[in-house]
């Protein structure tokens, strides 16, 4: 897997920052009162951050991970694979549009963990996420 390049603007840094610190909380989840306190504030957005969760997904899933190799870019298995991994970022956006707010965004971060894992170490991943962001890499200009 390796990660790509960005082809349409994303969202805005300080968003990009806040769903990847949640991922983050949600992978390191240790169930102290530390913890729970800080799930509690980020829960407490609700519908707002299942949104923000949706939206942060299809940015990783379209933009950071890609399940082409190189020698396949241009074949039909490459283009097969690349189909795959927009749907999958479709419907994750989609499913968290749909609402079921805290419940519903623990469960897409579950499931963008899964897809971390498979590339890199999580924090490492999402350490590389932030580092593009600075660099205003997958910005909005807004």
């Amino acid at each position: 897997m390796e990660t790509t390049t960005s082809k349409v603007p994303q969202l805005a840094r300080e968003q990009i920052a806040r769903a990847a610190d949640y991922v983050e909380l949600v992978w390191r989840y240790r169930d102290s009162e530390q913890d729970k306190a800080a799930l509690a504030e980020f829960h407490a957005d609700g519908q707002e951050l299942v949104v923000l969760v949706g939206e942060f997904g299809a940015l990783l899933l379209a933009d950071y991970i890609s399940v082409v190799p190189d020698e396949h870019a241009d074949c039909e298995f490459g283009y097969v694979l690349g189909q795959l991994v927009a749907v999958a970022g479709r419907y994750l956006k989609r499913w968290c549009l749909a609402g079921g707010g805290a419940q519903a965004a623990w469960i897409a971060a579950g499931f963008l963990i899964e897809c971390m894992q498979e590339v890199d170490q999580v924090s490492q991943f999402l350490a590389d996420v932030r580092g593009n962001v600075g660099s205003g890499y997958g910005l909005t200009t807004v």
